[in-house]
């Protein structure tokens, strides 16, 4: 059995989320109205997992989230709107320690609750699994903790006053880029990669995070405020240029093509037939088709499902250069092991290696 612990303010939202896991016959299931509550409950009943809502009376949930991984650390999902302001704490609370999000349904939430059952399941109980370690991503909260207080504020002090983006004849002929695919665990493990390399590092960065599409927009603002290079979310056509990380829209796809002669990232409505979007396998078979593997660089980190494997087993094999998160870092070892399973990975790396990896090799 799964102990479960919900902890939500609405007594309608309760109802229904304990009808949803009682029905499934394998939960143990106890209830919490607040944050204050939430903390007294888990410290007898020491749940498997726990759904935390974020808007709650007395204690809110990032502050209960906080407290959890302190004093009884254990797999948190949150329970988010979509809204920016949603998408923003949501954030937020992955980079304290929860494992994963689920978004509230929009509209009535009687009836929008059956759209949100299947993926609630699948998240809840691949929660379940994590292990919580205490000092896992302890490097990125320390310094997220350092950053928060002017996370949303201007970045001007994190960025070197200026840097020359000149690139020599020799350093054209090498242009490539790097191609980055995360799912569940995804935004910490990025604020770790990319954090760690500077504004002028030598190839452009297009990433593809599993998120909806409220999300992704405030991700990329989040992140271009804690690195040193430009990130931007890719809602249109754009020219991948040196210096710049291009995050992928939520709920679409982002493709690589050419026009004129450059090269551009695009936003592509999703691909049905791919199951996850943004489709980091969809990003990795379209780079090929435009730059030389030997120029593309593929990293795949935490994430549930296999998304990316494929097509970066396909890449190392056409000559490409893969990285696969480890399974000592990774929140869920399922895209990146998925990799290393089909013999698709050049390296095996803990997050807080691939940042200086990719620097030694392209920056």
């Amino acid at each position: 059995m799964i102990r479960l612990l919900i902890v939500e303010d609405s007594a309608l939202m309760r109802k229904l989320l304990g009808q949803v896991f009682s029905g499934e016959g394998d939960f143990e299931i106890e209830f919490a109205r607040d944050g204050a509550e939430a903390l007294r409950v888990i410290s007898k009943f020491r749940p498997d997992v726990v759904t935390l809502d974020i808007h709650m009376p007395l204690m809110d949930g990032l502050t209960c989230l906080d407290r959890i991984m302190l004093e009884h650390p254990c797999p948190v999902v949150m329970v988010s709107s979509l809204t920016e302001e949603g998408a923003e704490e949501t954030l937020a609370a992955l980079e304290i320690g929860a494992v994963d999000f689920i978004p509230k349904p929009a509209g009535a939430i009687s009836l929008g609750i059956h759209e949100l059952i299947p993926p609630l399941l699948e998240k809840v109980r691949m929660a379940a699994s994590v292990r919580i370690r205490r000092s896992r991503r302890l490097v990125e909260r320390v310094r997220f903790a350092q950053l928060a207080p002017s996370a949303f504020e201007s970045a001007e002090r994190y960025r070197p006053a200026s840097v020359s983006n000149t690139k020599s004849k020799s350093d054209a002929e090498k242009f490539g880029l790097v191609l980055i695919g995360a799912s569940t665990g995804g935004p910490p493990a990025l604020d770790s990669v990319l954090a760690s390399l500077p504004a002028g590092f030598g190839w452009p960065i297009i990433v593809a995070q599993h998120m909806p599409a409220s999300f992704t927009g405030p991700l990329a603002r989040r992140l271009n405020k804690l690195c040193s290079m430009t990130v931007t979310e890719v809602t249109q056509p754009i020219k991948i240029e040196p210096g710049n990380v291009y995050i992928a829209k939520g709920d679409a796809d982002i493709i690589i093509s050419s026009r004129a002669g450059l090269l551009v990232a695009m936003a592509a409505p999703s691909d049905q037939s791919y199951r996850w979007h943004p489709s980091v396998d969809r990003l990795v078979r379209s780079a090929l088709k435009h730059v030389p593997a030997a120029n593309l660089v593929g990293v795949l980190m935490t994430g549930m499902g296999n998304d990316g494997a494929d097509a970066m087993t396909d890449l190392r094999a056409a000559g490409g250069y893969t990285i696969a998160e480890s399974e000592e870092t990774a929140v869920v070892w399922g895209m990146p092991g998925e990799l290393v399973r089909l013999g698709g990975a050049s390296e095996i790396k803990r997050v807080d290696e691939i940042g200086p990896l990719l620097l030694e090799r392209r920056g």
